[in-house]
C-alpha cells in the first residue's frame, strides 16, 4: 500500500501531538497527586516549613480530602466523551488545563479560609475539569497514530502519568521544606498547567487534516492508514450502544482497569502515609522515597515501549498475546510485593523501598497490557470506551482511601497496613486472571462505520424472509413411520430412519 512508502518527517507532527498529550498529563497529574504529600506537611509542620499554618485534621478528614478529587472526576468522563466527539480534543482538553490551573492557584487561600471542607470543594471541582482527559487523550490518539505506531506513541502519550506521579511526589517535598512552603506546591502546580495551556494553542490539532503545520506526505499516511475517506471528519458515527455493554472482550478489559486501579490507587495514596507511620520518614526524605517507585515506573514503561516494539516487529507475539503476557507481569509482581511489604516495619527500611519500587515500577507494563485495548477493541469508540471504562474504574479511587481509612485506625500498626496491602494484591491477581480468559487486541464488529446500519438491515431482512416463510404454501409432510415400528428402534437408528424416506 502506498502510505507505507512514505510516511514523511522521521519526527513529525503526530509525534509532537503525542509530546504535548505527555506534557498535558504530566502538568495535569502533578495538580492531581501532590495532594498525598501536602497533606502531611499541612498537618505536621515539624517536617516541613513551620512558618506556614498547621492544620489539626484526623485521618477521616485526610481520607475525605484524597478521596473528594474522584467524586468529581467520575462525572464528567462519560461527559468528556461526548464533549470531545461535538468539539474536539483541543479545546476541551485546553478547558480542563485551564480550570485546574485556576483552582490550584486559589486552594491555598481557600483552606485558609474554609478548612477541610473547602479543600474537599475544590478537589471535587479540579476532579470535575480533569474527567474529560483521558477520554480526549485517548479519541486524540485515535485521530493521530497509524496502526502499525500506536503503540509507540499511546505508549509514549501515557507516560505522562508516570512522569506527573513522580514529580508530584517528588517536588512536592522539596517545595514544601523550602521558603514557599506547602501552599507552594499549588502555585507551581497552576503554573505549570498554564504553561501547558499556551503550547497546547498553538501547535495542537483535533486530526491530521486541521494541522498548519503538517506536510502533505505525513497527512496522507495518517489518514490513509487509518483508511478515514475524505469526508470521514465530517461524519458523526452513531455509538453501538447495546454491542459495547455485551462485549465480552469490553467487560474483560473493564475488570482488568477496575482492578489496576485498585492497586495503583492504593500506592499513590496511601505511600506517603505508610512511610510517615511505619517507617517514621519526615517529609523530605518521605517524598524523595515515595517518588521513587513512580520513578520506576516512568523509566520501566520505556522499557516495555522498545520490548513490545521487538516482539511485533519480529512477529514472535500476536498483538493480543503482547498485551496479556505484558498485564500478568504489571499485575501479578505488584501482588507478591504488597503481601510481602504488609510485614515489614522501620527496621526493613530499604527493603521496604525495593519492593515499594519494583511494585509500582513493575506495574508500567499495564499501560501496553489493558490502557491500550480500548484503541484496539475500537479505533472509532475509542473515547467513549475509554470514558465508560475509566467511570466505573474510577469509583475505585474513592473507595481506596475510605477502606484504608477504615481499616488504618492507628497509621504506626503494620498489622493495619497489612490487610491494605493484601486486600490490592488480591484484586490484582483476580483481575489479571479475567483479562487472561477473556481479553482481546481484535478490532471489534461494532466499531464498523455502519454497523448499526448494517444491523437494522440484517434484522429487516430477517424479518422479511420470516414472514415470506410463513405466507408460503406448507410443504406436504409425509407419512410416519408405523408406531410399532417406530418402538422397536433404538434412538440412533430413530433417528436416522426418520431421516430417510420409507418408500
Amino acid at each position: 500500500m502506498g502510505y507505507k512508502e512514505s510516511k514523511g518527517p522521521w519526527i513529525g507532527i503526530r509525534h509532537l501531538q503525542s509530546l504535548l498529550l505527555f506534557l498535558g498529563l504530566t502538568v495535569m497529574h502533578i495538580a492531581r497527586l501532590n495532594v498525598s504529600v501536602a497533606i502531611v506537611a499541612m498537618t505536621n509542620a515539624e517536617s516541613t516549613n513551620p512558618n506556614f499554618p498547621e492544620y489539626d485534621w484526623n485521618e477521616a478528614h485526610k481520607s475525605y480530602i484524597l478521596s473528594s478529587f474522584y467524586w468529581g472526576y467520575i462525572l464528567t468522563l462519560c461527559p468528556g466523551s461526548f464533549l470531545c466527539r461535538r468539539f474536539g480534543a483541543k479545546v476541551v482538553l485546553f478547558i480542563a488545563c485551564c480550570g485546574t490551573a485556576i483552582f490550584s492557584f486559589i486552594t491555598p487561600w481557600s483552606i485558609s479560609w474554609g478548612g477541610w471542607q473547602v479543600f474537599c470543594a475544590i478537589r471535587i471541582i479540579q476532579g470535575l475539569f480533569q474527567g474529560v482527559i483521558f477520554p480526549c487523550v485517548t479519541e486524540h490518539l485515535a485521530m493521530w497514530s497509524p496502526p502499525e505506531e500506536r503503540n509507540r506513541l499511546g505508549a509514549f502519550s501515557y507516560t505522562g502519568t508516570d512522569c506527573g506521579t513522580v514529580l508530584a511526589m517528588f517536588i512536592s517535598g522539596m517545595i514544601a521544606k523550602g521558603s514557599m512552603g506547602w501552599p507552594g506546591i499549588s502555585y507551581v502546580s497552576g503554573a505549570l498547567c498554564g504553561a501547558w495551556c499556551i503550547l497546547w494553542l498553538i501547535f495542537a490539532s483535533n486530526n491530521a487534516p486541521e494541522s498548519r503545520f503538517i506536510g502533505e506526505t505525513e497527512c496522507k499516511y495518517i489518514e490513509s492508514s487509518l483508511e478515514h475517506n475524505e469526508d470521514f471528519h465530517d461524519r458523526t458515527i452513531p455509538i453501538p450502544w447495546r454491542a459495547i455493554w455485551t462485549s465480552v472482550p469490553f467487560l474483560a478489559l473493564l475488570v482488568a482497569r477496575c482492578s489496576e486501579t485498585y492497586g495503583l490507587s492504593t500506592l499513590q495514596a496511601e505511600i506517603p502515609s505508610y512511610m510517615n507511620g511505619v517507617l517514621n520518614m519526615d517529609i523530605q526524605s518521605n517524598a524523595v522515597f515515595s517518588s521513587l517507585p513512580f520513578l520506576a515506573m516512568w523509566l520501566l514503561s520505556y522499557v516495555y515501549l522498545i520490548v513490545a516494539d521487538i516482539l511485533l516487529k519480529k512477529k514472535w507475539l500476536t498483538l493480543t498475546s503482547v498485551r496479556k503476557v505484558f498485564n500478568t507481569l504489571s499485575f501479578w509482581i505488584p501482588a507478591g510485593c504488597l503481601i510481602a511489604i504488609g510485614f515489614l516495619d522501620e527496621d526493613h527500611k530499604n527493603l521496604a523501598i525495593i519492593l515499594m519500587t519494583l511494585s509500582v515500577g513493575v506495574n508500567s507494563g499495564a499501560t501496553i497490557g489493558s490502557s491500550l485495548n480500548t484503541i484496539d477493541l475500537s479505533p472509532n469508540h475509542a473515547g467513549i470506551l475509554i470514558g465508560l471504562s475509566n467511570t466505573v474504574a474510577n469509583v475505585i479511587p474513592i473507595l481506596t482511601p475510605l477502606i484504608a481509612g477504615l481499616i488504618v485506625v492507628d497509621e504506626h500498626d503494620s498489622g493495619q497496613w497489612q490487610i491494605v496491602f493484601g486486600l490490592a494484591a488480591i484484586i490484582f491477581f483476580v483481575g489479571n486472571c479475567v483479562f487472561l480468559i477473556w481479553g482481546t487486541a481484535e478490532a471489534q464488529p461494532w466499531d464498523a462505520d455502519d454497523y448499526l446500519e448494517q444491523n437494522k438491515k440484517d434484522v429487516e431482512t430477517n424479518q422479511k424472509e420470516t414472514k415470506k416463510s410463513k405466507s408460503s404454501p406448507k410443504l406436504a409432510i409425509k407419512p410416519p413411520i408405523e408406531p410399532v415400528l417406530e418402538q422397536q428402534i433404538t434412538w440412533p437408528e430413530r433417528y436416522t430412519a426418520k431421516l430417510i424416506d420409507p418408500e
